[in-house]
């Protein structure tokens, strides 16, 4: 069995560019959402993107002021010694270091700064020379699935499972920010059904509100999340699908309700509370005597009718068994005790002591 316990309840908070290019910016927002991390009690990686500039955007559009992507990427590039720092502030604040590497020098970088966990971006899930190197790394895996086709899906699954890599699928929609009519909460079950031996995540960037979509996440079966992280500061602008510390501490209590409410896995019959247990003991009909009851009478259904309360050493409608013999007698409308017969509940001493722990 591949090991996957290290993306079961992982939070993924990703950083992006949103440092812009400023290593101080980074530091901080590193600072503050481990911060949260702490406070809130919970498993979190915190992301970075990687890329090596100088050599992923071709040489005659690294001028293109028109092209957002281009821009952006130039506008916050980050030298070596920078990712170095960053790596090192959020070991130092006690979460999972990740990164998204978006070309094979990023992914020997990512080797090189220790990363425990790497991302594929939803764009490069049929980039089979990105994939080919980041397997060779043996490391955990999570992909995002938003816009791949099912063939694509499946093929880029088999691909890691091949070379028994821990793989995380994420559902995801591609739309920054997205409405919640967009977000496509049902594909959590498909990737369950489709791809089981995995875990299943949920990848998020909508805007309106971030408590009820990962109530629904977890209740259909995602057990790692992702969402963009940001602070807002008044010389950077702030996208409308980010998170400020404040809404992921929110996050995080809102997915610790998830689990109070869905309690035990849906794979396996939950261990009913003892309070519940207690509850419905009080609802069970207890066995009385119709009439008297001479020691050595074999029950019949005429000699006893069923009524509640139960009381302590009585037995009741569940233990209740045709042919039983009365070892002691037994007047009219009495309660027929565990004590008072010659049956498997008396012998065995865990029965009896079940049969007087309930009751009033």
């Amino acid at each position: 069995m591949i090991q996957r316990d290290i993306f079961e309840d992982l939070f993924v908070l990703e950083l992006a560019n949103n440092h812009w290019g400023d290593v101080n910016r980074a530091l901080r927002i590193i600072h503050e959402f481990a911060t949260v991390v702490r406070y809130n009690n919970v498993r979190a990686a915190i992301k970075l993107q990687i890329r090596d500039v100088d050599n992923f955007i071709h040489k005659d559009f690294r001028e293109r002021q028109d092209i957002r992507y281009v821009k952006k990427t130039v506008d916050t590039q980050l030298a070596r010694e920078d990712f170095s720092t960053m790596t090192e502030g959020i070991r130092r604040g006690g979460c999972i270091r990740m990164a998204t590497p978006f070309d094979e020098a990023s992914v020997d970088l990512c080797v090189e700064l220790g990363m425990e966990i790497l991302k594929v971006a939803s764009s490069d899930v049929t980039d089979w020379i990105l994939l080919e190197k980041i397997a060779k790394t043996r490391k955990p895996v999570i992909v995002s699935t938003g816009g791949a086709s099912l063939k694509d899906l499946d093929d880029m699954v088999t691909f890691f499972e091949n070379r028994r890599i821990p793989l995380a699928i994420n559902h995801c929609v591609s739309l920054y920010p997205a409405e919640d009519c967009e977000l496509e909460i049902n594909q959590i079950d498909f990737l369950k059904t489709r791809y089981p031996g995995h875990v299943i995540g949920f990848s998020t960037h909508e805007y309106s509100s971030w408590d009820y979509s990962i109530l629904l996440a977890y209740a259909k079966g995602a057990r790692t999340f992702e969402r963009h992280i940001d602070i807002q500061t008044e010389d950077r602008p702030f996208a409308p699908y980010c998170s400020t510390p404040e809404q992921i501490a929110r996050w995080f209590q809102a997915w610790k309700k998830a689990k109070e409410l869905c309690g035990a896995p849906g794979t396996q019959k939950t261990v009913s509370k003892k309070k519940e247990i207690e509850y419905l003991d009080a609802l069970v009909r207890g066995v009385y005597a119709r009439r008297d009851l001479a020691r050595g009478s074999v029950l019949t259904p005429e000699d006893y009718y069923l009524a509640i309360p139960l009381q302590k050493g009585q037995l009741s409608c569940r233990e209740l068994l045709n042919d039983l013999t009365l070892a002691q007698d037994c007047l009219k409308d009495q309660a027929i005790l565990v004590d008072m017969t010659d049956s498997p509940y008396c012998r065995d001493a865990g029965l009896r002591e079940l049969i007087y722990g309930r009751g009033l």
